[in-house]
Protein backbone atom coordinates (compact mmCIF):
# COMPACT_ATOMS: atom_id res chain seq x y z
CA UNK A 1 0.00 0.00 0.00
CA UNK A 2 1.30 3.45 -0.89
CA UNK A 3 1.73 6.07 1.76
CA UNK A 4 -0.13 9.36 1.44
CA UNK A 5 3.14 11.09 0.60
CA UNK A 6 3.92 8.69 -2.25
CA UNK A 7 0.41 9.13 -3.62
CA UNK A 8 0.68 12.94 -3.48
CA UNK A 9 4.09 12.93 -5.18
CA UNK A 10 2.75 10.69 -7.95
CA UNK A 11 -0.32 12.87 -8.43
CA UNK A 12 1.78 16.03 -8.43
CA UNK A 13 4.16 14.69 -11.09
CA UNK A 14 1.24 13.52 -13.28
CA UNK A 15 -0.34 16.97 -13.06
CA UNK A 16 2.63 18.47 -14.88
CA UNK A 17 3.05 15.75 -17.53
CA UNK A 18 2.31 17.03 -21.03
CA UNK A 19 2.09 15.01 -24.25
CA UNK A 20 3.20 16.44 -27.57
CA UNK A 21 2.21 13.86 -30.19
CA UNK A 22 2.58 14.15 -33.93
CA UNK A 23 2.13 12.56 -37.33
CA UNK A 24 5.10 13.12 -39.63
CA UNK A 25 6.15 11.49 -42.88
CA UNK A 26 9.60 12.94 -43.55
CA UNK A 27 10.48 14.28 -40.08
CA UNK A 28 9.72 17.97 -40.60
CA UNK A 29 6.61 17.97 -38.39
CA UNK A 30 8.49 15.85 -35.84
CA UNK A 31 11.02 18.69 -35.58
CA UNK A 32 8.20 21.16 -34.92
CA UNK A 33 6.81 18.87 -32.20
CA UNK A 34 10.27 18.54 -30.63
CA UNK A 35 10.66 22.32 -30.47
CA UNK A 36 7.19 22.75 -28.95
CA UNK A 37 8.13 20.13 -26.37
CA UNK A 38 11.42 21.88 -25.56
CA UNK A 39 9.67 25.21 -24.96
CA UNK A 40 7.05 23.64 -22.67
CA UNK A 41 9.79 21.68 -20.85
CA UNK A 42 11.75 24.92 -20.30
CA UNK A 43 8.66 26.26 -18.50
CA UNK A 44 9.02 23.50 -15.91
CA UNK A 45 6.77 20.73 -17.20
CA UNK A 46 7.56 17.10 -17.85
CA UNK A 47 6.99 16.55 -21.57
CA UNK A 48 6.76 13.42 -23.69
CA UNK A 49 7.26 14.09 -27.42
CA UNK A 50 6.17 11.01 -29.35
CA UNK A 51 4.89 9.90 -32.73
CA UNK A 52 1.11 9.61 -32.40
CA UNK A 53 1.23 5.87 -33.06
CA UNK A 54 3.52 5.43 -30.03
CA UNK A 55 1.83 7.92 -27.71
CA UNK A 56 0.17 6.56 -24.60
CA UNK A 57 -3.31 7.15 -23.31
CA UNK A 58 -4.41 10.76 -23.22
CA UNK A 59 -5.68 10.05 -19.68
CA UNK A 60 -2.05 9.78 -18.51
CA UNK A 61 -1.40 13.45 -19.28
CA UNK A 62 -2.51 16.78 -17.90
CA UNK A 63 -2.65 18.29 -21.39
CA UNK A 64 -2.08 17.22 -24.98
CA UNK A 65 -0.61 19.02 -27.97
CA UNK A 66 -1.33 17.05 -31.14
CA UNK A 67 -0.21 17.90 -34.64
CA UNK A 68 0.39 16.53 -38.07
CA UNK A 69 1.90 17.23 -41.41
CA UNK A 70 -0.80 17.88 -43.99
CA UNK A 71 -0.93 15.99 -47.27
CA UNK A 72 -3.72 16.67 -49.76
CA UNK A 73 -5.62 18.51 -47.03
CA UNK A 74 -5.49 15.59 -44.60
CA UNK A 75 -3.57 14.77 -41.45
CA UNK A 76 -1.25 11.77 -41.37
CA UNK A 77 -3.18 8.64 -40.39
CA UNK A 78 -1.49 8.09 -36.95
CA UNK A 79 -2.37 11.60 -35.74
CA UNK A 80 -5.93 11.39 -37.08
CA UNK A 81 -6.35 7.98 -35.44
CA UNK A 82 -5.08 9.30 -32.11
CA UNK A 83 -7.50 12.23 -32.20
CA UNK A 84 -10.46 9.93 -32.89
CA UNK A 85 -9.45 7.11 -30.52
CA UNK A 86 -8.87 9.45 -27.57
CA UNK A 87 -11.70 11.90 -28.25
CA UNK A 88 -13.56 11.29 -24.97
CA UNK A 89 -10.47 11.80 -22.83
CA UNK A 90 -9.18 14.74 -24.88
CA UNK A 91 -12.51 16.51 -24.37
CA UNK A 92 -11.81 16.54 -20.60
CA UNK A 93 -8.44 18.29 -20.71
CA UNK A 94 -6.56 21.19 -22.29
CA UNK A 95 -5.75 20.33 -25.91
CA UNK A 96 -3.97 22.24 -28.64
CA UNK A 97 -3.90 21.15 -32.29
CA UNK A 98 -1.43 22.14 -34.98
CA UNK A 99 -1.00 21.40 -38.64
CA UNK A 100 2.24 21.74 -40.55
CA UNK A 101 1.24 22.47 -44.03
CA UNK A 102 1.81 24.80 -46.82
CA UNK A 103 5.22 25.33 -48.27
CA UNK A 104 6.05 28.44 -50.18
CA UNK A 105 7.00 32.00 -49.49
CA UNK A 106 3.70 33.60 -50.45
CA UNK A 107 0.97 34.95 -48.21
CA UNK A 108 -0.07 32.20 -45.79
CA UNK A 109 -3.80 32.93 -46.15
CA UNK A 110 -3.55 32.63 -49.93
CA UNK A 111 -1.52 29.43 -49.65
CA UNK A 112 -4.18 27.94 -47.37
CA UNK A 113 -7.04 28.97 -49.70
CA UNK A 114 -9.52 28.86 -46.81
CA UNK A 115 -8.22 25.56 -45.39
CA UNK A 116 -7.78 25.58 -41.61
CA UNK A 117 -8.26 21.97 -40.45
CA UNK A 118 -8.91 18.60 -42.13
CA UNK A 119 -12.60 18.37 -43.00
CA UNK A 120 -12.86 14.74 -41.92
CA UNK A 121 -11.65 15.63 -38.41
CA UNK A 122 -13.45 18.92 -37.93
CA UNK A 123 -16.43 17.43 -36.06
CA UNK A 124 -14.13 15.55 -33.66
CA UNK A 125 -12.10 18.70 -33.01
CA UNK A 126 -15.26 20.70 -32.35
CA UNK A 127 -16.39 18.15 -29.74
CA UNK A 128 -12.96 18.24 -28.07
CA UNK A 129 -12.99 22.05 -28.01
CA UNK A 130 -9.24 22.65 -28.30
CA UNK A 131 -7.75 25.70 -26.59
CA UNK A 132 -6.02 26.53 -29.83
CA UNK A 133 -5.72 25.35 -33.41
CA UNK A 134 -3.02 26.66 -35.71
CA UNK A 135 -1.52 26.02 -39.12
CA UNK A 136 2.24 26.52 -39.39
CA UNK A 137 4.18 26.87 -42.59
CA UNK A 138 5.76 23.56 -43.43
CA UNK A 139 8.88 22.16 -44.98
CA UNK A 140 9.41 19.61 -47.69
CA UNK A 141 12.89 18.39 -48.57
CA UNK A 142 12.99 17.50 -52.27
CA UNK A 143 15.69 14.92 -51.53
CA UNK A 144 13.25 12.97 -49.34
CA UNK A 145 10.32 13.19 -51.75
CA UNK A 146 9.19 10.21 -53.78
CA UNK A 147 8.69 10.46 -57.53
CA UNK A 148 4.92 10.69 -56.92
CA UNK A 149 5.33 13.45 -54.30
CA UNK A 150 7.53 15.44 -56.70
CA UNK A 151 4.89 15.03 -59.41
CA UNK A 152 2.13 16.22 -57.05
CA UNK A 153 4.20 19.21 -55.90
CA UNK A 154 4.73 20.20 -59.54
CA UNK A 155 1.02 19.78 -60.35
CA UNK A 156 -0.14 21.97 -57.45
CA UNK A 157 2.73 24.43 -58.03
CA UNK A 158 4.00 24.02 -54.46
CA UNK A 159 7.58 24.82 -53.52
CA UNK A 160 10.14 22.54 -51.93
CA UNK A 161 12.12 24.04 -49.08
CA UNK A 162 11.93 24.89 -45.41
CA UNK A 163 9.35 27.60 -44.79
CA UNK A 164 8.80 26.95 -41.08
CA UNK A 165 8.62 30.15 -39.06
CA UNK A 166 10.35 29.14 -35.84
CA UNK A 167 9.58 32.36 -33.91
CA UNK A 168 5.84 31.84 -34.61
CA UNK A 169 6.06 28.19 -33.49
CA UNK A 170 8.00 29.13 -30.35
CA UNK A 171 5.58 31.91 -29.43
CA UNK A 172 2.65 29.49 -29.77
CA UNK A 173 4.43 26.97 -27.52
CA UNK A 174 5.21 29.66 -24.92
CA UNK A 175 1.54 30.66 -24.91
CA UNK A 176 0.62 27.04 -24.18
CA UNK A 177 3.13 26.89 -21.31
CA UNK A 178 1.80 30.16 -19.88
CA UNK A 179 -1.78 28.90 -20.06
CA UNK A 180 -0.80 25.65 -18.34
CA UNK A 181 0.90 27.54 -15.52
CA UNK A 182 -2.25 29.50 -14.68
CA UNK A 183 -4.79 26.67 -15.05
Amino acid sequence: MRSGKEYCEREESMSDKILVAYGSKHGMTAEIAERIGEIIREAGFTVDVLPANRAGKAADYRAVVLGSGVYAGMWRRPAAKYLKAHEAELAKKPVWLFSSGPTGSGDLEKLLSGWNFPGGLRAVAERIKPRGTVVFRGAFDEGKASFFEKWIMKKVKAEFGDFRDWPVIETWARDIATTLKVT
